[in-house]
This record gives structure tokens, sequence and C-alpha cells, in this order.
């Protein structure tokens, strides 16, 4: 076996076998993309190249990407990219990777885009329906709703400046600079004006301190702290976001965030406890978990001033 030549065949076989042996979920894809990257081609085309030998350079740089995810780098971050409702998304160690769940909060905002605009009269008659993402990190879900919703403007903000280059990054490369405007803001709180938006969307921090000392290392010690944890209860952030988002809604808005299944009945009690917010409604993943709070405004609150609430909670997605 030891005289066989290191085809891309007996390469991915070798690679799918030690990603298994650290844990990896999905060993054999994991391999096939790296494999695919290092030699810069789609992944489909290796299936037709099993026979072929990678070059030297080409196997030197998969050596390096094995040994890095063998010891916990997530694949998205060795390649620079991750997929994200059909569109590529920039991605490193400054921002969270965009995972299928985080889809469920896309599909729901633009549910509820619709929704608005069948009411009448129309929210938006003489004016662009106006988002909020609290949050963006890498900018995919701000860039997915632009890309999916040509009558929106998005105003999208993170703490991190790191965070926003790539999120720049990935609003110049999907070409919706006219409706993406980036801002650096914890949360609400450096919001440029008193302008009220229609929808509030955001995948905030919501890990507990005990769930993230669970969590995977491929998470935990590659992907951005700020990003995950939101501190003893994991619904610190959530309340904040609840708070300030009332503050920032026209009375027909309404708010749509992504949470964990561990905290989801807590937020959904404490968004009725809320005096701005109407019953709230929990939305399962494809896993059966709940995973999406969508909840409306209620119109007998005043409109928007521009005060906020407590201001303070990092916060990045």
């Amino acid at each position: 076996m030891s005289d066989e030549p290191w085809t891309i065949l007996r390469l991915l076989d070798w690679t799918t076998g030690f990603f298994k042996t650290r844990g990896s979920e999905s060993p054999r894809l994991d391999a096939e993309i790296l494999l695919a990257h290092a030699r810069r081609c789609p992944r489909i085309e290796l299936y037709t190249a099993f026979n072929e030998i990678p070059s030297d350079e080409e196997r030197i740089a998969f050596r390096e990407m094995v040994k890095r995810r063998g010891d916990g780098a997530p694949v998205a971050q060795l390649v620079g990219h991750r997929e994200f409702y059909s569109l590529q998304f920039r991605v490193d160690e400054n921002v969270l990777i965009p995972r299928p769940e985080t889809e469920h909060l896309v599909i729901e905002t633009i549910d509820r885009h619709r929704s608005l605009a069948t009411r009448d009269p129309v929210p938006w008659t003489n004016r662009k329906c106006r988002i909020l993402d609290i949050g963006t990190g890498s900018g995919a879900i701000a860039v997915t709703l632009a890309k999916n919703l040509p009558d929106v403007e998005v105003v999208a903000v993170d703490i991190s400046p790191p965070a926003l280059q790539i999120a720049q990054w990935n609003v110049d490369q999907h070409e919706v600079q006219d409706q993406v405007r980036l801002l650096q803001s914890d949360l609400t709180t450096a919001l440029e004006d008193d302008s009220p938006f229609d929808i509030v969307c955001s995948n905030p921090p919501y890990i507990s301190q005990s769930e993230f000392e669970a969590l995977p290392p491929t998470v935990r010690d590659f992907e951005p702290k700020v990003a995950l944890l939101s501190g003893p209860e994991g619904t610190e952030v959530i309340r904040e976001v609840l708070t300030q988002s009332a503050l920032r809604l026209h009375d027909h808005g309404c708010l749509v965030l992504e949470l964990s299944p561990m905290i989801a009945e807590s937020v959904a009690q404490m968004t009725r406890d809320h005096p701005a917010w109407d019953e709230p409604k929990l939305i399962k993943d494809l896993a059966g978990h709940l995973r999406i709070l969508s909840v409306d405004k209620k119109p007998s609150l005043p409109s928007p001033s521009g005060e906020s609430g407590d201001k303070g909670s990092d916060q990045r997605r």
C-alpha cells in the first residue's frame, strides 16, 4: 500500500478516516471541501478526477489545512467562505460562521415583509421598507435580505470593527451597497437618527455560561466569544434587544429573533411581560427545535424617540 500513488481518491479516503478519529460530524464533506480548495476547483470536479495525482503544491496546501482541521479549526475559516441561503460569504475568525438555522430567521423576515406589504395602506407607500439588522457579523443576513427584497433598505450594526470589515467585503461582493448601510454600534445605541424601522431582525449572542463551556472546541475555541456568550442565563442580550427594538420600530413593525431552544420559552415569557410587544410566535427549525421568535409591536405605543433602554451589552453574530 505504501507504494501506491496518492491519488485524489486515496487522499480523500485517508483524510475522511483521519477526520472521523477527530470527531468531525461530516468527515468526507470536510475532506472534499479542503481538497477542492487546495486544487482551486469546484468540489464536483473531484468526482471526475479520482485517479489524478495532485501536484506537490496542492498536496502541501491540503496537508496544512488537514492538520489545522484536525486541531479543530472550522472548515469555513480554512477556506475563507461559507454558503448561506445559496450565496457565498467571506468569513474569518472575527465573525460567526453562518449556519443553516439562521436561514429560518431570513425566511421569517421575508415572510413578515410580505405580510406588511399586503396591508392597506402599505406602510411604506412613499418610501422603502426599512430593516435593522442587529449584530450583523459577516453581513450574511443583511445581504441576503437585500438580494431577495429589492424594495428594502437595511441598516446593519455590529460592535466589532473587524466584523464590519468582513461585512463590507460581502456587501461589495454581492453589489448591494445601495441597499445596505453598515454602522459600528453596540446594539442600537449609535444609530444616527430617530427614523423608525419596519422590521428589526437579530441573531444576537444567546449562549449561557454553562452552555458555552459545553460547546464543541471547533466553535468555542475558534469563533468569537463575544458573538456567542450572552451571560449567566443566556437571555441578557436578548432582553436589551427587546427593549431597544421597541423604541426603534413603527407601530406596525415587528421583531424577528434567533435564539437557543434552551431559552425559547423563557424569552417568549419575557416578551409577553414587556409592555411593547404583542403575543410572540415561536418557530421550529428543521430539527424540530424552537429557534425563531417573531413578534409584533403593539400599536398603542408612541413613535420611536431615539432614546433606548439600558446601554451596554456587547453583541455580534
